[in-house]
C-alpha cells in the first residue's frame, strides 16, 4: 500500500490563521491536527492538535497539572476562550522539527517510520511541488488492522 492511496483531501492553515479557526477545524472535522502551509500551498509544518491545547492550557498547570484542580469549573470550561487574537504560529512548538512530508510512492512502513520519527499524527504528501492530501495516523491504522 502507498502514501498515494491512503492520503485524502485535508485542510490547511497558514500561519496567520486564527487559532480559534484551526481549534474549530479540529474540532468539527474530528481531525487529529492540521497542515500549515506556505503562500504557494507547501506544508511549513504540522499543527497537531495538542499543541493547539498546549497554547491554550494555562503555563502553571502545565507546570503543575495539580494546579488544574483548583481552578473553579466555570472557569476551567473557557480555557479554549484563551487563544482569542492568537495565531497559528504562535501555536507551532518554537524548535525547528524534522518535517513530516512525503512523495506519493511512499509504503506504509515508511509513513509509520515518518510518524513515529516525528511524532506527527499525520503525515503531508506533496507530488510536484503540491500538496496532494495526507495521511492520518488513524487511516494508517484502520490499514493495518484490517490488513
Amino acid at each position: 500500500m502507498r502514501a498515494r492511496v491512503l492520503a485524502c483531501d485535508f485542510p490547511t492553515v497558514t500561519l496567520d490563521t486564527s487559532v480559534a479557526e484551526a481549534a474549530r477545524l479540529l474540532a468539527e472535522q474530528d481531525l487529529p491536527g492540521l497542515i500549515v502551509v506556505d503562500e504557494e500551498g507547501l506544508p511549513l509544518s504540522v499543527l497537531p492538535g495538542t499543541q493547539v491545547l498546549w497554547l491554550a492550557v494555562p503555563g502553571y498547570c502545565r507546570d503543575d497539572p495539580a494546579l488544574a484542580r483548583v481552578v473553579d469549573e466555570p472557569h476551567a470550561d473557557r480555557f479554549l476562550r484563551s487563544l482569542a487574537g492568537r495565531t497559528v504560529r504562535e501555536a507551532l512548538p518554537k524548535e525547528s522539527r524534522e518535517l513530516p512530508v512525503t512523495d506519493p510512492d511512499a509504503t506504509v512502513l515508511e509513513l509509520a517510520a515518518l510518524m513515529a520519527r516525528t511524532r506527527s499524527p499525520l503525515v503531508a504528501v506533496v507530488e510536484d511541488g503540491r500538496l496532494i492530501g495526507a495521511v492520518t495516523l488513524q487511516a494508517l491504522m484502520d490499514w493495518a488492522v484490517s490488513a
